[in-house]
């Protein structure tokens, strides 16, 4: 075969693609696409299609435009991160800083500026989105170094 043909995990190019790549890849793209979906939900004004209640509602709603901001870069800057990792795009790690900025800010106003409602404070939640996003950050990086992100 000829070089650039792929051949078992050859991909073209000569790079490998390790197998943990496609399993960390999909993996964070499924459970960013849970944020993407409850953030697509309340912009589309269907939230009450995942339950929540008139108050629970009003409180998203409440949320000023600078927190929705951050709150779409976190989670837009999250599936952008799996999706050009699973790419093999040294960009994932711009995008996964991009979602961690969101992160910082959204994680600031729910924490800091407002009483969230008793009925929708995830905190096990929040620790897994942080624990995901810093995870994705470290591992697209390693990549890099790894000359696997290209």
């Amino acid at each position: 075969m000829g070089k650039g043909t792929p051949v078992n995990n050859e991909t073209i190019g000569g790079g490998r693609t390790p197998w943990h790549l496609w399993l960390v890849g999909i993996a964070t793209l499924l459970f960013n696409a849970m944020g993407a979906m409850s953030y697509t939900m309340m912009r589309l004004d269907k939230l009450a299609d995942l339950g929540m209640t008139p108050d629970q509602i009003a409180f998203m709603e409440s949320y000023p435009v600078w927190a929705n901001g951050l709150w779409a870069l976190g989670v837009w800057g999250a599936v952008a991160g799996s999706v050009l990792l699973l790419l093999r795009s040294r960009f994932a790690v711009a995008a996964i800083m991009i979602a961690l900025v969101g992160l910082i800010g959204t994680t600031f106003y729910n924490y800091a500026l407002v009483e969230v409602p008793p009925n929708m404070q995830a905190p096990a939640l929040d620790v897994a989105i942080w624990a995901v996003t810093l995870f994705l950050l470290f591992y697209a990086r390693r990549m890099v170094l790894a000359g696997v992100l290209r």
